[in-house]
């Protein structure tokens, strides 16, 4: 799958059976879905790319403190560009 497959399935009602797990909490996030994307990283917390996906999530929510944190467990530093292309990086980082 490419990013702009991935980009085409948001039109679809539901992610691709075969969308890696990470890929679907993005996509579920993209789709206004925060609590089911939550809910993925939360599923292997203390997993680095878990507790990235989780850094970004809060970061999104506005909740700078607890992105921050998450940002640390992950060993990431909190980016300076925007959610959008946090998420796209992220979303070519997990395919």
């Amino acid at each position: 799958m490419t990013l702009n497959d991935f980009k085409q399935s948001l039109s679809l009602s539901g992610p691709s059976s075969d969308c890696p797990i990470l890929v679907k909490a993005l996509w579920y996030d993209a789709k206004g879905q925060w609590d089911e994307a939550h809910d993925i990283a939360q599923s292997r917390e203390g997993t680095r790319d878990y507790d990235r996906l989780h850094a970004y999530l809060h970061r999104k929510e506005g909740d700078q403190w607890n992105a921050g944190y998450w940002y640390r467990r992950a060993r990431a530093e909190m980016p300076s560009y925007s959610l959008e292309q946090e998420w796209e990086e992220l979303v070519k980082m997990w395919l």
